[in-house]
């Protein structure tokens, strides 16, 4: 019995391998850019799961580019600190001190283990910030939100020469100001800007929900711009989930061809999304 049941999973790996091949056609050589944040980075089980599907993502042709958040880790370092930290409709005031500290968690000590779970798992990831080779020049997002960015120009030929090289980018969304200065960018947007500068494939936006839900709780599989337009002046669209969806339309503006919100915490969330017919969480593209 345990034959057949261990030849019966070995079958269905086959036929779901079979079942990928015109998915693994469709992107091999396309851009995905994929935000990591929250709790598909809460663990080293959950991070080097992460890490196995990006290797595996470059190895049947994906260009795959990483942009990751922080906020906890930052969070718990200010806190050690002694720093405090106000939020202003859900924006960190980042003054001197805090950005330094933000700076140290971001490109340090959670870059750093990105780049090293993914070289772990056989991939070769490279960890940079946006400040570096001048990769996202910010212009001040609010003067009272201090060192918070709006990216502006964004020149992302370091990260078309680290993939010719196959190497992997995984970016710290710091951004470098016109007169010096270091800005804090929120995740997602410097994932979008990013994605859009690079005019990716796809931009994956990993989060803790499931996917934009309608008035009922129902997870809305796809959507378009005006569709999410009308659930956000509807209220449907609401707290959290605007600024994600801003980000979604934003990026497609830029020439992105589709974005996911999906599911972090689901097992292979990219994998489930790229390369199976029913996807993962909520397609967001212009009308056809």
């Amino acid at each position: 019995m345990k034959t057949q049941n261990m030849n019966r999973d070995w079958i269905a790996t086959a036929r779901t391998l079979s079942q990928a091949l015109p998915y693994l056609q469709r992107y091999e050589g396309a851009t995905v850019v994929i935000k990591l944040g929250g709790h598909a980075m809460s663990t080293d089980e959950a991070m080097n799961n992460f890490a196995r599907d990006i290797v595996l993502m470059q190895q049947v042709g994906v260009k795959p580019v990483i942009v990751h958040g922080g906020g906890p880790m930052i969070n718990k370092m200010l806190d050690e600190l002694n720093i405090k930290s106000e939020f202003v409709a859900g924006k960190r005031v980042t003054d001197k001190a805090t950005v330094e500290v933000v700076e140290m968690v971001l490109s340090g000590v959670v870059n750093k283990r990105i780049v090293q779970a993914i070289n772990s798992q056989g991939g070769r990831a490279v960890g940079i910030s946006g400040k570096d080779a001048n990769l996202i020049v910010c212009d001040q997002l609010d003067p009272n939100l201090g060192f918070v960015g709006a990216p502006n120009d964004v020149d992302p030929s370091i990260l078309t020469e680290l993939g010719e090289k196959n190497l992997i980018p995984v970016i710290a969304p710091l951004g470098a100001g016109r007169n010096g200065e270091t800005f804090n960018i929120n995740g997602d947007t410097a994932a979008g800007a990013v994605a859009g500068a690079l005019n990716a494939d796809r931009l994956l936006l990993l989060t803790d929900v499931s996917g934009v839900k309608d008035s009922s709780g129902e997870v809305l599989t796809s959507l378009t711009v005006e569709q999410i337009e009308k659930l956000t002046a509807e209220g449907v669209i609401a707290g959290g989930m605007i600024p994600k969806t801003q980000t979604a339309v934003d990026a497609l503006k830029d020439g992105v061809r589709a974005v996911v919100i999906l599911d972090g915490r689901a097992p292979n969330a990219c994998l489930l999304e790229l390369y199976t017919e029913h996807g993962a969480g909520s397609l967001i593209r212009d009308a056809d």
